[in-house]
């Protein structure tokens, strides 16, 4: 029997941004949360491209390669493929009532806004909203076309929030993961989540 804090579902799909999400990774697992990872085969490749991880296709595989990575606890974290309708994210009775799309292409937030449920990733955004639990997208796009703030405006409107990969630099940042952390913090601030990431504005020492 795990111990573990109540799942998140943490979706990669293949936008730009991979440190993101797997930093956002983890902090959940270190802060002992169980994580359901839904990676679509674009994210594999964002993946590769930004962050040297060669992701495997097999869920099993892959989930061995992420519980390695971030030394997590047997079962803590569950890779489940964009084609497996029997995992728990694909059903309203048994999804975690928070998940979170970070990196989130302008083509998954296209895709969750029309409730097109082709794969997994889709259908357990689609759990969440029809389910009135918490889903952050994080869009790393630039600059976002009238259709893609369209799609948001309707998600927003539908209670999504929608957070783009825009960090500050008020907290001086020395480094890319500093940048990181920064909005890795934000999410975690909208998750409800305790932490010590970054300095908050208005407090430490001011230059």
């Amino acid at each position: 029997m795990n111990n573990f804090k109540p799942a998140i579902t943490l979706a990669f799909s293949g936008a730009s941004g991979a440190p993101y999400g797997l930093r956002l990774l983890e902090v959940l697992v270190a802060m002992n949360y169980q994580v359901f990872v839904l990676i679509s085969s674009a994210a594999r490749v964002v993946l590769d491209t930004e962050s040297n991880i060669k992701l495997s296709g097999n869920e099993q595989k892959a989930t061995e390669q992420l519980s390695e990575l971030f030394n997590a606890q047997p079962e803590q974290i569950q890779v489940f493929g964009k084609d497996n309708w029997f995992s728990p994210v694909a059903s309203g009775s048994a999804a975690p009532k928070k998940m979170v799309v970070c990196p989130c292409s302008a083509g998954s937030v296209s895709a969750i806004a029309m409730g097109a449920s082709d794969n997994l990733l889709e259908r357990a955004a689609d759990v969440v909203i029809k389910e009135r639990g918490q889903l952050i997208l994080v869009p790393r796009e630039t600059p976002f076309s009238s259709i893609h703030l369209e799609n948001m405006l309707k998600l927003s409107q539908l209670g999504v929030t929608i957070m783009p990969a825009a960090p500050g630099f008020y907290h001086q940042p020395q480094s890319i993961n500093d940048l990181v952390d920064f909005m890795v913090a934000r999410i975690l601030d909208h998750l409800h989540i305790e932490h010590t990431l970054t300095k908050r504005w208005g407090y430490g020492e001011q230059q």
